[in-house]
């Protein structure tokens, strides 16, 4: 599952970069890809934030700091 949450966590940082870019500038990184590339990139961050979402009490150390310690590293 660690696999999992680091492909998740990159995907959330391209895409929260990309929302900074767009908010600051106007320039939207990922229509370079073109508009089923886009789609496929929205798509795949979307999924990653409920991936997150799902498994965030899991992974998260302030949020869950008593099971960290009992937890065996994922």
């Amino acid at each position: 599952m660690k696999i999992l949450h680091t492909i998740a966590f990159t995907l959330l940082v391209i895409g929260g970069l990309n929302w900074l870019l767009i908010g600051l500038f106007n320039y939207n990184v990922v229509t370079y890809l073109g508009d089923m590339g886009a789609r496929i990139v929205y798509i795949l961050v979307g999924v990653s934030a409920v991936v997150e979402i799902a498994r965030h009490k899991h992974n998260c150390r302030q949020c869950n700091p008593g099971d960290m310690a009992t937890k065996p590293p994922m």
